[in-house]
């Protein structure tokens, strides 16, 4: 099996999953990185629980998620997703986010997320 297809398997499990909003978990190492970068920080958010907990949160915002685009090259894979989200204030839209991710030892560790983080801002109310 090449790096290629389980990189192709990862994501496929993941995405599947996360569509579900259950059984993603299972491909994400114990210490996974994520960050979901905007223009004015750039935090590591590192470990598997930390990851789901996040998602966890997110989860209420999107409804479903579809898969426009994925190309690997080995242990690296590019996605862009698209989300229907509906938020707290009632508005729903679609939007496309750019994921990158790495995988190693048959688990993703690391996702790097560009997305719409002025859309979120107008439409999540604050603590």
């Amino acid at each position: 099996m090449t790096n290629s297809t389980t990189t192709k398997e990862l994501l496929e499990t993941y995405y599947k999953g996360f569509a579900k909003k259950q059984g993603w978990e299972s491909v994400i190492s114990d210490d996974f990185e994520f960050r979901a970068d905007n223009m004015e920080k750039d935090d590591i958010n590192k470990g598997k629980e930390t990851y789901v907990n996040i998602i966890a949160r997110f989860s209420r915002l999107y409804q479903n998620v579809r898969i426009k685009r994925m190309i690997i090259d080995g242990n690296n894979a590019s996605v862009i997703a698209n989300y229907d989200y509906i938020f707290p204030n009632g508005k729903h839209i679609s939007g496309d986010v750019a994921e990158f991710w790495t995988a190693k030892h048959g688990k993703l560790t690391s996702l790097h997320i560009y997305f719409d983080t002025l859309t979120f801002d107008k439409n999540t109310p604050k603590k």
